[in-house]
């Protein structure tokens, strides 16, 4: 149909006048439509979208493949530290098929759980967010054509979900740029014992150190995960599960999200995501069971942690001649936070940092001194007899305390 002379402008005519260029809105809603290929009822996130964007973030900075010298160094390094964790741990090997990794392998390999971790804190950003995209934060106008557009609104309820797959990708990208193997962040985030190559390298800079102890001492702290998380049949559910419990109570800041949408152009999909970038806009809820959740984390974080310290320290004595100062760059690293540490925060609404690091190894080191290697490692053997944040602030009352009792008490249902 031809446009009356004159009237070429009238909003009245074209009721996609408000949302700028006609043409930007139609090529805005073509990358939409690619975007949004998620399966009805998959979630809330597109999780194939998610990987491809992170992927893509690390091939631009560069991800060559593993070559086959990479590949064997970092095999023979996780195989000869799980050597030596068998003098120092009475839990067996954890390591059956290790790996080296690229960065987009790791994030291939471990979507599956941060799958598990996101998804709670995604489906409540998809949820406000598409209440917002859908009328509430939009010009009066716009929220009068929404009445009439039922369709378009449902579409802006997936584009919050675009949206949250995007933060999703970018920031696993960040984070593979950054991570040297599985267990970084102190949760298990693959079953194989892997380390990245291009990692390690870049653990290693301003290291005045020799390589192939860097890289050994990195293998003992991954196999030493891994000895926990495969053998402690409880503790892979008790620390995913503190994180979800933490997540269902987090919040999104409806009011900070209405005033970064209210007048900005939709047809501009940069603006969406910078507006919709979700890490200021998340709001831990400070209940009570929020509160308990986090701390349960907490001190369950700074116990792997200090018992891997120790483990890999005893290991190490003797054989690795840097061991102590990786030691300590290892625990400034996990004690200070970084770059990795927000990005979690992005992605699960906390920041995973075990704070007390020094107190949980003192603990694990008085275990050792008045039970030994056996009596310490079978403090993992139940849930209940496990240190609280109370039992760090006075490790001696621990070790001397009840639970020096021997868990079949427990099966035999004795007090």
């Amino acid at each position: 149909m031809t446009d009356l002379p004159g009237r070429e402008n009238d909003p009245n005519d074209n009721p996609f006048a408000m949302f700028g260029n006609p043409e930007q809105m139609a090529q805005a809603m073509r990358q939409f439509a690619d975007m949004l290929s998620a399966p009805q009822g998959s979630g809330p996130v597109n999780w194939d979208m998610a990987k491809n964007i992170a992927r893509h973030a690390v091939v631009a900075e560069g991800d060559p493949s593993v070559m086959e010298g990479e590949r064997r160094q970092i095999v023979d390094a996780l195989q000869l530290a799980d050597l030596w964790l068998n003098e120092a741990t009475a839990l067996p090997s954890g390591v059956s098929n290790p790996r080296a990794w690229s960065r987009s392998e790791w994030i291939e390999n471990t979507v599956p759980v941060w799958r598990k971790l996101c998804e709670p804190i995604a489906e409540r950003m998809v949820e406000t967010m598409g209440g917002a995209l859908g009328g509430g934060s939009l010009p009066p106008e716009a929220q009068q054509m929404a009445a009439q557009l039922g369709p378009l609104m449902g579409m802006m309820k997936q584009m919050g979900g675009m949206m949250v797959g995007q933060q999703i990708g970018q920031a696993l990208g960040s984070l593979a740029r950054e991570v040297v193997g599985t267990t970084d962040i102190g949760l298990p985030l693959s079953d194989t014992a892997a380390l990245l190559p291009g990692g390690v390298a870049s653990f290693s800079e301003g290291l005045e150190l020799p390589a192939d102890e860097i890289r050994l001492y990195l293998a003992l702290r991954e196999a030493a995960h891994h000895r926990l998380f495969q053998h402690v049949p409880w503790l892979r559910g008790h620390l995913l599960g503190a994180v979800e419990e933490y997540a269902k109570g987090i919040t999104v800041d409806t009011s900070a999200l209405e005033e970064q949408i209210r007048g900005l152009d939709i047809s501009n999909p940069e603006a969406l995501q910078e507006a919709l970038s979700g890490g200021g806009l998340l709001k831990p809820e400070e209940t009570e069971r929020q509160k308990s959740a986090l701390a349960r984390l907490e001190t369950m974080l700074a116990l792997v942690e200090g018992w891997v310290g120790t483990v890999v320290d005893a290991a190490a004595e003797g054989k690795l001649p840097s061991a102590g100062a990786l030691a300590e760059t290892v625990r400034r690293r996990r004690a200070t936070g970084g770059p990795a540490e927000t990005t979690f925060g992005t992605l699960v609404g906390l920041e995973l940092r075990p704070r007390r690091l020094r107190e949980a190894a003192v603990l694990w080191q008085a275990l050792v001194a008045d039970r030994g290697i056996d009596g310490r490692d079978a403090v993992w053997g139940h849930p209940d007899l496990m240190p609280t944040a109370d039992d760090l602030d006075a490790p001696d009352t621990f070790v001397k305390g009840d639970t020096a009792w021997d868990i079949s008490k427990l099966e035999d249902g004795e007090d």
